[in-house]
């Protein structure tokens, strides 16, 4: 019966930590100066990628494929990490806020280092530069998802409800 009330506690708080993370992630972007340039850059890219086809009378399957490619992105950045380190921890018993928040905010933010292949765009500093901003905006997105997956479920991780005696 422990079982299945940890795994209800553990289901709700994912399903509350991954909104959480991604209303961060959304705030975080929204509010930062250097992140609006970076989203109205690729607004105006995308459109100057599907505009032509749909002038050229092509069916916007290309929009299709965009937008799997970002949900893709997103379950990545936030859905994976919450699961995976709630996983760890609650298989181990931890409850620290350090593990839940510290955790998911790390690999959160070194998800992109990690699956990033082609050359990025920029001199070299530059682009060092763009891309520590946003590891920071992913670290508190992720310690976002974290904290609240933390208040959720991860205190009472590893706890035993009935004293023994």
């Amino acid at each position: 019966m422990r079982f299945l009330g940890r795994l209800v506690l553990a289901a709700l708080g994912l399903v509350l930590a991954i909104p959480a993370g991604a209303g961060a992630l959304t705030l975080l972007l929204v509010v930062d100066p250097t992140a609006q340039g970076w989203l109205l850059g690729g607004a105006l890219a995308g459109l100057d990628a599907v505009l032509p086809d749909l002038a050229a009378g092509l069916a916007p399957e290309t929009m299709l494929i965009a937008l799997a490619g970002l949900a893709q992105a997103l379950f990545v950045l936030l859905v994976l990490p919450p699961f995976l380190v709630a996983l760890v921890g609650e298989t181990l018993g931890w409850r620290g806020l350090p593990w839940y928040g510290g955790a998911c905010g790390l690999l959160t933010a070194a998800l992109p280092w990690l699956v990033r292949g082609a050359p990025r765009p920029g001199g070299p500093a530059e682009r060092l530069a763009a891309e520590a901003h946003l590891t920071g905006i992913l670290l508190l997105a992720g310690a976002a998802a974290g904290l609240v997956y933390w208040l959720v479920a991860g205190r009472s991780a590893g706890t035993d409800p009935t004293p023994r005696s």
